[in-house]
């Protein structure tokens, strides 16, 4: 159960300290125990504790954040969760997959997060884009409507079937590339796409979308990564300007 120490629970902007508690609870029925609270309306709160029954000790080691890009930092999986179908396609997923590749990831030595939106608009499309990859859980197709405690509790007993079963993982030979550098890389392309007159930043329509999705696909490695911002750099030298460095 080791790599599940690795596996936080991020929930953005909660409006209802019952839903904290709740959540408290169901990670710790199944071993998770790192709760990360993106700007919560109230924190702490006597009703999330009272809700936690029990799981009082993942709320008192919970971290409050104010965005999401803290939440994630040092992560090099984030799963995003929606029953929302998206205008763009995103890797999707569905809980026994993402749980299984979560915790091979995590044994593996990655920091791994799972990320839970709003309770009455879940996600945003920006907020989505700093996951790779999208967690749907299957409902009936005439009301998807889950509660998003009710939706963590699914998740983390796929996760803890899934690291009850793992075998134990080799480290990688190199590390994937963190959220944090992700989103750094993506403002350097960002930056070098408009200076070549590739990118129109008054019509940027969905090219970034698409550039996000392709590296959630391909999921580089930091070094990988690396080379990357290097030719980026390069072109920016060659354009007359001097690249932001590494």
């Amino acid at each position: 159960m080791e790599a599940l120490s690795r596996i936080r629970v991020v929930l953005v902007e909660p409006t209802h300290p019952g839903n904290v508690g709740a959540t408290a609870r169901a990670m710790r029925t199944m071993g998770l125990e790192r709760l990360v609270l993106v700007a919560p309306r109230e924190f702490p709160s006597e009703e999330a504790w009272a809700r936690a029954s029990g799981a009082e000790e993942v709320l008192e080691r919970a971290r409050v954040v104010a965005t999401l890009d803290e939440a994630l930092a040092g992560c090099g999986l984030a799963v995003g969760t929606s029953a929302r179908r998206r205008s763009l396609a995103w890797p999707g997923r569905e809980p026994r997959a993402a749980a299984a590749e979560a915790v091979a990831a995590a044994a593996a030595g990655t920091e791994v997060a799972f990320v839970f939106g709003r309770e009455r608009t879940g996600l945003t499309n920006a907020e989505l884009d700093r996951c790779q990859a999208l967690l749907t859980i299957p409902t009936v197709p005439d009301f998807r409507s889950l509660n998003v405690a009710a939706a963590v509790q699914v998740v983390a007993y796929e996760l803890h079937l899934a690291a009850r079963g793992a075998p134990p993982a080799e480290p990688p030979a190199e590390p994937p590339a963190t959220a944090d550098e992700l989103e750094s890389f993506y403002g350097h392309l960002e930056r070098v796409m408009v200076r070549v007159g590739f990118l129109d930043p008054d019509n940027p329509r969905r090219l970034m979308r698409r550039m996000r999705r392709l590296f959630a696909r391909a999921r580089p490695e930091r070094t990988e990564l690396n080379i990357l911002r290097g030719i980026l750099t390069a072109v920016e030298r060659c354009c007359g300007g001097r690249g932001p460095g590494r």
